[in-house]
C-alpha cells in the first residue's frame, strides 16, 4: 500500500463529521445540527450529530447514506448501528461521534438538542 493511499484514509473527527453532514444532505436531511462536547467532562462523545427526515423511509435512507459514504470514501464502518427497523430514531455510532437521525415527533419527544444544550452547537442550513 503506498502512503499516498494511507495519507487519504487519514481521518479526523472534523473531517468525518463534515462527511457525515454532506451525506445527510445527499438525502435532503433537515435541521442538522452538530452538538461539539469534546469541552464537557461527562460526555459520552465528542460531538453529536443530529437531524432529521420527513418520513421513515427518508430517515432510514440518510442512515443508510451515512453508513455508505462513510465506508467507501473513509474505509471507516460504524461501530454499531441501531433503531432501522422503525426508522423513528436511527443512531449510528462511530466512536467519537454518534449521529442522530430522527423522525420529527421523535426528535422533539428526546429533545437531545436541549439535554445537552451547554455543547457548542452549530447548525446547518437545509438544501
Amino acid at each position: 500500500m503506498s502512503s499516498n493511499v494511507a495519507a487519504k484514509t487519514k481521518v479526523t473527527d472534523d473531517s468525518l463529521a463534515d462527511l457525515i453532514v454532506d451525506s445527510i444532505q445527499d438525502i435532503k436531511g433537515k435541521n442538522i445540527m452538530k452538538l461539539d462536547l469534546r469541552k464537557l467532562d461527562y460526555a459520552p462523545a465528542s460531538c453529536f450529530i443530529i437531524c432529521e427526515g420527513e418520513s421513515s423511509t427518508q430517515v432510514k435512507a440518510i442512515a443508510q447514506n451515512i453508513n455508505r459514504r462513510v465506508k467507501a470514501e473513509m474505509q471507516l464502518s460504524a461501530n454499531h448501528t441501531e433503531g432501522i427497523l422503525d426508522s423513528k430514531w436511527i443512531l449510528v455510532d462511530f466512536f467519537d461521534i454518534i449521529v442522530h437521525v430522527f423522525y420529527p415527533e421523535t426528535r422533539s419527544f428526546y429533545d437531545l438538542e436541549n439535554l445537552w444544550s451547554d455543547a457548542e452547537i452549530t447548525t446547518y442550513e437545509d438544501v
